[in-house]
């Protein structure tokens, strides 16, 4: 999934909490957490394609040229950076990490915009996921997926 959608639904998922919960912040701040940790929690992409690869290749294009971070995302990486699972993983590992952190630090409420808008994240990307796993999958194989 490309960043401006899960920018969407990172506004989606910080305007819910705002109107769900009480926030101890401005609910813009909110938002805009929502959005920085719904988009940027694809950064790990570059390091598990450096971990998989032991190259810095993926890092060094979006560094000469950053429109691909907008423009061209599946430029990025190589087929053999990264898988969907591995990038799936990353996410889910990172998100535990912060969640349990931030519980830890007397940070419930920051804990629970962390885990929503990661919940959401990757959700997202496991739907695109199966879109694009139906798209190369013979229909009468579609039910065997579920």
């Amino acid at each position: 999934m490309y960043s401006r959608d899960h920018a969407i639904l990172s506004v989606l998922a910080g305007l819910a909490l705002v109107v769900l919960t009480t926030p101890p912040v401005h609910p813009a701040v909110v938002v805009a957490v929502a959005v920085a940790l719904g988009v940027g929690i694809d950064f790990d992409h570059f390091l598990v394609a450096y971990l998989n690869t032991g190259s810095a290749e993926s890092t060094r294009r979006v560094l000469r040229n950053p429109r691909l971070a907008f423009t061209g995302q599946d430029d990025i990486f190589e087929t053999a950076d990264l898988s969907k699972s591995q990038r799936l993983l990353s996410h889910v590992l990172l998100a535990g990490v912060a969640v349990g952190g931030l519980w830890l630090a007397s940070a419930p409420y920051w804990a629970l915009v962390v885990g929503v808008t990661l919940y959401v994240h990757v959700v997202a990307d496991l739907y695109a996921d199966m879109g694009e796993t139906a798209e190369t999958r013979p229909v009468e194989n579609l039910r065997d997926s579920w």
